[in-house]
């Protein structure tokens, strides 16, 4: 079986039309939802928009079984106010994710974004993080590092007391968190880029911090392969062995997507963190979907990079593919079959 961690919502345009709206009027109008049929969320699951062909079809094109949903990152606007926008947008998008769901549960499982307003206490995420766990039957969270959205703010690092009611609450639920920033409001570091950035960031506050003392059930995943921390890894190794720690010892309480591009990317991040600490992830429709000249195949292609890795046991690999997965998510994949 292969399961991709790391996929997002393919909505429907009524989603994209709702945002627009509440941030034309800033909430005077209302929250109304447009109306979305069943139909309509069935069409654009498998829309051609990004990709060769529509989300499931490219799912089925890369043997991809089953895929975890979260919202698109880039569309979460966390830095908007007044706050309310951001939670209206926040929970329309994960009764988007849920139906999707709900209408086809072999292939999908839902993780919840959380409505983080830039600036406000983190408690104010936690009701909507309970209705997705014990509602809406989501196995995760997307967790945003930047609410400010790089727009010359700073939010606390994730080893800061700021975050610690959401990560006692992570562990009272037993969800993890998926590591994910959303947009940029920089031109000079656009969203891919910052979400590289943020990620480098979150694995080196929290390799640096208390936190997994403080909290040692917390379940936190990196997106794509950690940021640039593997590429890095001699360097952070050097700084903490001057306080007289171990980095990569560190890293360990971690896990790791593989969505990354590049045969050469994955073998180093699996090398750097250990195959038992890596979740496939391919994002597949997403930046990924463009075909790579020199395969053939589009970029987000990554199953027959890491299935061809010779000094990789085929224990390993079923780690990566879909036990370390299975685990992290607590799933039963008797349930996708």
């Amino acid at each position: 079986m292969i399961i991709d961690c790391h996929g997002h919502v393919s909505a429907p345009a009524e989603l994209w039309v709702y945002k627009a709206h509440i941030l034309s009027h800033r909430g005077e109008h209302g929250r109304k939802m447009p109306e979305v049929t069943d139909e309509e969320i069935l069409h654009y699951a498998n829309k051609k928009e990004m990709a060769p062909v529509g989300h499931i079809d490219m799912l089925d094109r890369v043997g991809t079984n089953v895929q975890l949903l979260s919202p698109r990152p880039f569309q979460m606007m966390h830095s908007q106010k007044p706050g309310k926008l951001v939670h209206w947008f926040t929970e329309e998008t994960n009764n988007i994710i849920s139906r999707t769901v709900k209408l086809l549960p072999k292939r999908f499982i839902g993780v919840g974004g959380l409505p983080q307003v830039a600036g406000d206490p983190i408690e104010t995420v936690l009701p909507e993080l309970e209705r997705g766990v014990k509602e809406l039957g989501f196995k995760g969270v997307l967790l945003n590092p930047d609410p400010f959205e790089n727009s010359g703010s700073e939010a606390p690092g994730l080893g800061e007391r700021y975050w610690y009611p959401l990560y006692e609450k992570l562990c009272e639920l037993d969800i993890p968190a998926h590591i994910h920033a959303t947009g940029s409001h920089s031109a000079r570091s656009p969203y891919t880029v910052h979400f590289i950035n943020e990620e480098t960031i979150a694995v080196f506050n929290l390799v640096n911090s208390n936190v997994f003392k403080d909290f040692p059930k917390l379940k936190i995943m990196i997106s794509h392969g950690g940021g640039s921390i593997p590429y890095q890894i001699g360097r952070f190794q050097s700084g903490a062995a001057r306080a007289g720690r171990n980095f990569l010892e560190g890293m360990r309480n971690l896990y790791y997507d593989t969505v990354l591009y590049s045969e050469e990317s994955l073998r180093l991040l699996i090398k750097t963190v250990g195959a038992d600490r890596c979740l496939f992830g391919a994002e597949c429709p997403g930046v990924g979907s463009a075909i790579n000249p020199d395969t053939g195949r589009t970029f987000d292609d990554i199953k027959p990079y890491i299935q061809g890795f010779d000094w990789l046991s085929q224990e390993e690999k079923d780690k990566i593919f879909f036990g370390n997965a299975r685990d992290f998510f607590k799933l039963d994949l008797a349930d996708y079959e």
